[in-house]
């Protein structure tokens, strides 16, 4: 079987921004105790993905769509750019140049699927404004995500997707032959993880920001400052878990640095 006729996966870095790790990780080693008042913060880096899956039936799938080149105008407002500035990113890694790279147009990729429609996933979601592409969000995060008035509400900037046409999914949903859409709610409102199931590399979980980093999954699970429903977010993780253990899946994480770095990224370095 040639790699034609394999699902292939590329993952794609689309630059990294910086925050202080308690946003993703509540650790309780790390916090200050009246002994250790002035305990260190850190502030780390936090990157960034989006996934590039070409089904041997020719459909072609987007999976998130990155940050945004003009974040510091966008997130302004929000207060979030001091939070999570997007610092580290070079020409190259800005999602309309990624798609150049790859030779590709929005109007080619026939799904985009936002796990959640965060400033951070969602934000180039209006290239695709104009094509011919099902664009497909959880049911409940197209309800969260209108369900405000105003610019935002945190990190949900009503710009980045107000006018999209959102179709949505109520249930763990196979989308393709091998690419299944996976509820795993508590980040947001309806956060989504894809599995996609490969000839070779076998089963990977794509679990965005359900699983931030590697310490978020444990076990035990480590808790985030940024998760709308805790015991939801913790149901999720033991999901993926199930299914991990299942299936023998490698589960990639939403933002972690020293991962992406171990994984073969950019166009060219696919997964079969």
């Amino acid at each position: 079987m040639s790699d034609n006729d394999k699902i292939k996966v590329t993952i794609i870095p689309t630059g990294t921004m910086h925050a202080d790790l308690t946003w993703l990780l509540i650790d309780p080693n790390r916090m200050a105790t009246q002994n250790q008042p002035d305990k260190g913060r850190d502030w780390v880096e936090v990157p960034t993905h989006v996934v590039y899956l070409e089904h041997p039936n020719g459909q072609k799938l987007m999976w998130d769509a990155g940050v945004p080149r003009d974040w510091e105008t966008r997130w302004g407002p929000t207060g979030l750019d001091q939070f999570f500035p997007v610092d580290t990113a070079a020409e190259d890694d800005w999602l309309d140049s990624r798609l150049k790279q790859l030779r590709i147009e929005p109007n080619d990729i026939d799904y985009l699927v936002l796990s959640h429609l965060h400033l951070d996933h969602a934000a180039n979601a209006k290239f695709w404004q104009q094509a011919n592409t099902q664009i497909i969000v959880d049911e409940k995060e197209k309800e969260g995500a209108f369900s405000f008035d105003g610019y935002n509400k945190g990190a949900h900037i009503k710009s980045d997707y107000d006018g999209l046409e959102l179709d949505t999914v109520n249930r763990d949903t196979e989308l393709l032959p091998g690419v299944t859409l996976l509820r795993t709610p508590g980040h947001t409102w309806g956060t989504m993880s894809l599995q996609v199931d490969l000839a070779d590399s076998g089963t990977m979980i794509f679990a965005s920001d359900a699983l931030y980093r590697k310490e978020s999954y444990g076990p035990p699970a480590v808790g985030a400052g940024i998760v709308y429903d805790s015991v939801a977010w913790l149901e999720s993780v033991e999901k993926i878990r199930g299914i991990q253990e299942r299936t023998n899946a490698q589960v990639i994480y939403g933002h972690d640095p020293e991962q992406i770095t171990q994984l073969r990224t950019g166009p060219g370095n696919y997964y079969t």
